[in-house]
């Protein structure tokens, strides 16, 4: 059984009742961010029982050494690490003396979690009786500005229910944490600085290795029937410092405190200058105060949903996983810094240490580009091609000359800090996804201009490494692809896996047919990329001939394309066949088990369906479908949604419907039995994909927005919208009808079920 805890709500995550062994996973599902920087929903006073203690700052790692059993040549000499950063939020609670200790209270009452997604903050409140026989009621505010994203605010607000008690506020820094994730438990953090003024503090500490310089800071005020408290300084220590607030609270009255905070990093500002420019964004936020920094923060996350939401009626459950999805995505990352890209924990977990996986091109593009703009996803193709030598320098370490490029598995700055070995060396894939992201880009926006500006080198390159990876089998009289690993990362070193060879195939096609293009419409480009790179005449002959004889195992009996060349040498049972007490496959047995199954982990073949969508029939894809879903367990977060979408296409809404459901609340029912090491961000974007793409039917041909919009029977409506160059459209669902909308002052023409039609601004069309 998934969790089922969480309570159905259209704009919020709510879970009342506070039961221990649910705390870690709530950390995750509560978690907050604003782009800068993020943390877990853990508790500020003390806790003792099991919790995940979780700060994160956009951009800070470690480059752990690796640690393998036998090293092999061309290993990543580190793996990167997503620091927990030093905590800002911890404000230590003592009634009559006693710590408040959820996990050492005699009773806990009326306890309720909210992440309001609307207005973007967080707030818990409880009832509970400590050791002393004390009962004190507890209501606690936290979010991080979107407007000061440097800063984040706390209001926490006690009250003694059953007599008067002193009351004792500790608010502190401290810079002396460790990761849960790290190989050989190493110091990650140096702490250079200590200092309390007033009621300021600040904890200066810069990472080992990668010497990131950061400033932690906060400041507290406490208030008591309409008076400020005064503020002491109570500990200091290496790395830890503290203020105090007392006051003798008379039973069924409230005291408060304020409490901001944050981080200042040498990324953003000169490392010299990191407690005056954290002094200057507590003024800012101090003069602002809580409520009316509150109160931007609701303006700013208005704004968000006025481009981004999806509203469903008709089924909660849908609705508050769709809007947990496009929250999270829009906590993580918002386009702000070229720099900076989205992580698959986001800032909810230090799992798949690194920041740029193969998931924010194939997934995370499209969402961003259609509700946030073309310059957000310029954005994240820059950054692509500012790591261009670093992808050269990447594919040199395992042996390719001459310009061919690589990109990262993972990665912070380019480099390849992922060392498992049949991902970093075997699972190729990824650098498809690169060229297919700017193919996308091109296809949505009708903005070539990155092409010839940046794309065509990132293009050459991978072309380059494509025409080196294959080799000419005699046998076949084709060319092959040898020991790869897939999506479906159930197998490892599979020769002439479908979707790399297809991928290969493409990017070279595609490249070429750019190097035309910029040649004849961009000659001055076209120049200085030649020099560049040295192309000549004799190498895009050769990549032709890879093109024209690559190799595509196909089986004659099923009619379908193989996985891989010995796909069906396996024991072909179907997953239906297994046990439930044998799922999930990856926790429940060996690796050598799985690699010798059938069971595929995310779409595979299927991913190539996906994305060449127009290369294949609908009857073709309804055979591949219906040949690999059935061996689908769909422990990867990123394959629900291709599924959906697939299937939605197919005309099979009832199972789109289920696949939906499995990707949108995936974390919040915890399909994998694993939210605690926190959320599947870069998933979530295809979340928002399978209603689009999926329910919606949207697609770009030919220039042209197009439309084959369906409905779950589930539902009695759903809309969104998308920033198609520059025009915002509409589209609202019901069973039976569909209404389109367009602002701006241009006519749209738009295809709807293949129809034809023009979109007025100020008028509602109906198809």
């Amino acid at each position: 059984m998934n969790q089922d805890y969480i309570q159905a709500h259209p704009w919020s995550i709510i879970e009342q009742g506070f039961d221990k062994e649910q705390v870690k996973s709530s950390e995750s599902l509560f978690s907050i961010g604003n782009g800068a920087m993020g943390q877990r929903a853990n508790f500020e006073e003390h806790y003792s029982g099991e919790t995940f203690q979780g700060s994160y700052i956009a951009g800070v790692y470690y480059p752990d050494k690796t640690r393998v059993g036998w090293w092999k040549n061309g290993y990543p000499e580190y793996f990167a690490k997503v620091l927990n950063a030093p905590n800002w939020i911890g404000i230590n609670v003592f009634v009559d003396g006693m710590p408040l200790d959820l996990n050492t209270c005699k009773t806990v009452n009326d306890f309720k979690r909210e992440l309001n997604m609307k207005e973007g903050w967080y707030q818990r409140s409880f009832s509970a009786v400590l050791p002393n026989e004390v009962e004190i009621k507890a209501k606690i505010t936290r979010f991080l500005s979107l407007d000061i994203d440097e800063v984040g605010a706390i209001r926490m607000e006690l009250s003694p229910v059953n007599q008067d008690a002193e009351i004792t506020f500790e608010p502190y820094l401290d810079s002396g944490i460790t990761n849960e994730d790290t190989n050989w438990d190493d110091k990650f953090w140096n702490t250079t600085g200590v200092q309390v003024k007033n009621n300021r503090a600040f904890i200066e500490a810069h990472t080992m290795k990668t010497n990131f310089a950061t400033c932690t800071f906060m400041q507290a005020q406490a208030g008591y029937n309409g008076k400020e408290l005064d503020a002491h300084p109570d500990k200091k220590t290496d790395t830890r410092v503290s203020l105090q607030f007392k006051q003798n609270v008379a039973k069924g009255e409230h005291v408060s405190l304020t409490k901001y905070g944050g981080y200042t990093v040498s990324r953003n500002h000169d490392p010299s200058e990191l407690v005056k420019v954290a002094n200057t964004s507590l003024d800012k936020a101090s003069e602002l105060g809580f409520d009316a920094l509150l109160k931007m923060q609701k303006e700013a996350w208005a704004k968000i949903w006025e481009m981004s939401d999806i509203t469903i009626t008709g089924d909660v459950k849908a609705q508050q996983g769709i809007r947990f999805n496009i929250f999270q995505l829009n906590q993580t990352y918002l386009g702000r810094d070229s720099r900076l890209n989205i992580g698959p924990k986001g800032f909810t977990g230090e799992k798949y240490g690194g920041s740029t996986y193969w998931d924010t091109e194939a997934y995370c593009l499209p969402f961003y580009m259609a509700t946030k703009g073309p310059e957000v996803a310029w954005s994240l193709l820059e950054y692509r091609y500012n790591h261009l030598q670093k992808a050269i320098e990447n594919a040199q370490k395992l042996g390719f000359t001459n310009g061919a490029a690589l990109y990262p598995m993972v990665t912070m700055n380019g480099e390849e800090c992922h060392n498992e070995w049949e991902i970093t060396f075997e699972e190729i894939h990824r650098n498809g996804a690169i060229a297919f992201a700017i193919y996308n880009y091109v296809r949505f926006t009708g903005d070539y201009s990155y092409v010839p500006e940046m794309g065509l080198e990132v293009l050459i390159g991978i072309a380059r490494f494509w025409n080196q990876r294959v080799n000419f089998s005699e046998a076949k009289q084709k060319y092959v692809m040898l020991g790869v690993t897939g999506p479906n990362e159930y197998e490892n070193n599979v020769n002439n896996n479908w979707y790399s060879n297809y991928m290969a195939k493409w990017c070279i096609e595609y490249a070429l047919e750019n190097i035309e293009k910029i040649n004849n419409e961009y000659p001055e480009d076209y120049k200085r990329i030649m020099g560049k790179t040295n192309l000549s005449a004799s190498e895009t002959e050769a990549w032709k001939k890879v093109v024209d004889q690559m190799y595509f195992p196909y089986s004659e009996e099923h009619q379908v394309f193989l996985q891989q060349d010995g796909f069906l040498d396996k024991e072909l049972i179907k997953v239906d066949a297994l046990a439930k007490s044998e799922r999930p496959i990856n926790q429940k047995w060996s690796w050598d088990r799985i690699l010798r199954s059938p069971y595929i982990k995310q779409a595979d073949v299927l991913q190539g369906f996906y994305f060449f969508e127009d290369h294949f029939t609908e009857e073709e894809l309804e055979k591949h479908f219906d040949f690999y879903e059935p061996f689908t367990v769909h422990e990867s977060s990123l394959s629900p949604c291709v599924h959906s979408i697939q299937a939605a296409k197919l005309g099979r809404m009832e199972q789109a419907y289920t696949f939906y459901l499995r990707t949108s609340r995936l974390d919040l029912d915890d399909y994998n039995k694993e939210v605690e090491e926190g959320l599947h961000i870069t998933s979530m974007a295809g979340t928002w994909l399978s209603i689009v793409e999926g329910f919606g039917g949207l697609r770009v041909k030919d220039g042209e927005l197009q439309y084959s919009p369906q409905i779950p029977q589930e539902w009695e409506s759903y809309s969104f919208k998308i920033n198609f160059r520059n025009q915002i459209v509409t589209i609202t669902v019901e069973e039976g009808k569909s209404s389109f909308e367009i602002t701006g002052s241009n006519e749209l023409g738009i295809k709807v079920d293949g129809k034809s039609i023009t979109l007025v601004p100020g008028k509602v069309v109906t198809a």
